[in-house]
């Protein structure tokens, strides 16, 4: 496995990361874990050199407003002694701050679920532009004072969902460690970016990719033309060690988070990171001719999150929008088959048409999808 510096913190860092938001799921329930083969995965990565393991407090729950099953479940994974073995990341529910006594509330909540004295990795959840407003406000950096000191917490960070200018704003708010945003080789003018990443790197923040292979959408489903793209460059890579590797190949970045969901991913993905291959110029001209086809095809900025759900009435958000992209990244010969997936896989409750545009949705989406108007088209 190789490691990296996380910017000022000087921790060193896998650079792959396990995120732990698409853990393996029972009867296809998002709060029903499949423990077993979770535990399995998390546990056979980090023997494998693994050390970063990223939750949050709402991943793999029914809601925003209370905690998911993914921290009870990284927990239990790091029983055994694993807990010496890794940097752990977890996140402030920021929606969810609405006093000065909310930031420690949650905080020593989060302690008590992941069965442990002190988070390596604190992270201000999701900022946007009001909840940053809002946590201000609230004390945010009094709070992030306190917890550092008292050892609850060794590094501050927060990851991000809006636009550049905000980036810099809460940036240069605090004296922070490190930060985590979306990039990845479709999204480098997306939300941060890549002036943000220059920026965090300028000010030495650690810097974690969230993301990386856009919940998946890179590595499923090639266009024809990016197979073949691929396949004309010579390399046995895999679509998602194509993603992972031309992350790898910037320097700033420390580590890059892998949702992984089942075993075979794990085992890729740790492989390739093990792996000393380097990322040439011929690699990047490949993946500059693939970014050019993606861009033309994807209607839909969705990478699956989930923070959208539950859906007031019962739409699957994520998707409607995952069948919609699935249908312009096919060549047209397969549009029917896309077509009739759709009629047969969603329930007629859970499809577009059901959307009553109440508009609930909207705040959650890191994306900042206008989703009412975007289920319209699907």
């Amino acid at each position: 496995m190789q490691y990296r510096r996380l910017g000022k913190t000087e921790e060193q860092v896998s650079i792959l990361g396990f995120g732990c938001m698409r853990l393996p799921l029972l009867n296809n329930r998002n709060d029903h874990i499949d423990r077993p083969q979770a535990i399995e995965m998390l546990r056979w990565a980090i023997d494998e050199g693994v050390n970063y393991i990223d939750t949050a407090f709402p991943y793999h729950g029914t809601g925003f407003d209370k905690g998911g099953e993914s921290e009870p479940l990284v927990a239990e994974a790091l029983r055994d002694g694993y807990r010496s073995k890794v940097k752990l990341a977890t996140k402030l529910p920021s929606w969810l701050i609405q006093s000065r006594a909310d930031f420690d509330k949650y905080l020593n909540l989060q302690l008590q679920r992941l069965e442990t004295d002190h988070i390596d990795f604190y992270l201000v959840h999701a900022l946007n532009k009001t909840f940053w407003a809002n946590l201000v406000q609230q004390g945010l950096f009094d709070f992030l004072d306190c917890a550092l000191k008292d050892g609850r917490i060794k590094h501050a960070g927060f990851s991000f969902h809006d636009d550049f200018q905000t980036f810099v704003e809460i940036v240069d708010a605090y004296d922070w460690s490190f930060c985590q945003i979306q990039y990845n080789y479709i999204d480098t003018d997306y939300q941060a970016g890549r002036q943000g990443l220059q920026y965090a790197a300028d000010k030495d923040l650690g810097i974690v990719i969230m993301e990386p292979l856009r919940g998946g959408a890179l590595t499923r489903n090639l266009p024809t033309e990016v197979k073949e793209k691929f396949a004309a460059s010579g390399r046995d890579w895999s679509a998602a060690e194509w993603a992972l590797r031309w992350l790898w190949n910037i320097p700033q970045i420390g580590t890059v988070l892998s949702g992984m969901s089942n075993m075979p991913q794990t085992r890729e993905n740790v492989i390739a990171a093990t792996k000393q291959d380097q990322f040439s110029h011929s690699d990047l001209l490949v993946i500059e001719d693939v970014q050019k086809i993606y861009r033309q095809r994807i209607k839909v900025n969705c990478t699956a999150c989930r923070y959208c759900m539950p859906c007031p009435v019962g739409v699957d958000i994520p998707r409607n929008f995952q069948m919609y992209n699935s249908f312009y990244l096919f060549d047209e010969a397969a549009q029917e088959a896309v077509r009739f997936q759709y009629g047969m896989q969603v329930p007629d409750a859970a499809k577009a048409n059901k959307c009553i545009k109440c508009g609930k949705c909207l705040s959650h989406c890191p994306q900042q999808i206008k989703i009412p108007q975007e289920l319209e088209q699907v």
